[in-house]
């Protein structure tokens, strides 16, 4: 007959079972916590839209740094600020 050494056990020890504990458990909370960060960046991107028709105030920034800068003039940055902010009656609109 034949005596195999480690019968039952497979040469862990006690430190091997913990460490395979602990590395489980630092596993599932990479995964959890990636999972949470992709959903809260999925939900905050979303929520930077205009919900009204409203135009950003990024982009109504850079329509009066244009204004201001001289680039365009005062009725064409009313018109832009118009249709950036969903108005489409005036004049120019078509």
């Amino acid at each position: 007959m034949i005596t195999m050494m480690w019968w039952g056990h497979s040469g862990m020890n006690n430190w091997s079972y913990a460490l395979m504990i602990l590395s489980a458990l630092l596993l599932w909370g990479l995964l959890v916590t990636v999972i949470v960060l992709a959903v809260r960046q999925a939900s905050t991107s979303a929520r930077t839209g205009p919900e009204d028709g409203s135009a950003s105030p990024a982009a109504e920034e850079l329509l009066a740094r244009r204004f201001a800068r001289g680039e365009i003039d005062a009725e064409q940055y009313r018109a832009g600020l118009e249709l950036l902010r969903g108005r489409h009656d005036h004049p120019s609109a078509t």
